[in-house]
């Protein structure tokens, strides 16, 4: 039979005086879990664009360049941004293309028109883009990791 306990007679009590004092941490330690597979569950690793990538710094961190959008682009997936023709795009790392495969930069948009997509990150055809201004004439060579394409 199982045995209440009151709150203030059971040293080790978490609050939830109705539960056994042993069930109180088995309940903690599941709704724990299941808070970790709730927020994980819609994580995605895609597939890499490129083994490689040019930045400003080592951390990608600093804006190459500026571009100015010549077409629009819609995002396939979610490792990429949204871009109309005539908005501002910084650009924070160019990736490497592997022999054959298309030309991905990596930035945000800016524009005072499309004010919901401002601070949004992420991968765009260097071919949408006409190069305004460059920020940084020295460039970083890194490799790519998942982290790079990952999808939240």
């Amino acid at each position: 039979m199982l045995a209440f306990t009151s709150l203030s007679t059971h040293p080790l009590s978490t609050g939830l005086a109705f539960f056994p004092p042993n069930m109180n941490y088995s309940l903690t330690l599941i709704l724990f879990v299941v808070g970790l597979l709730h927020r994980t569950s819609r994580a995605v690793f895609m597939d890499k664009l490129a083994d490689n990538k040019l930045c400003g710094d080592a951390d990608c961190s600093y804006v190459l360049s500026m571009a100015t959008a010549v077409d629009d682009f819609v995002a396939p997936d979610c490792r990429f941004i949204n871009i109309r023709k005539g908005q501002t795009v910084y650009v924070y790392s160019k990736l490497v293309a592997a022999e054959g495969a298309g030309v991905f930069w990596h930035g945000s948009v800016y524009s005072d028109r499309y004010v919901d997509q401002m601070g949004v990150i992420g991968y765009f055809p260097a071919t949408v883009v006409k190069e305004t201004q460059k920020f940084a004439d020295d460039t970083v060579k890194s490799q790519t990791t998942d982290m790079d394409f990952y999808c939240d």
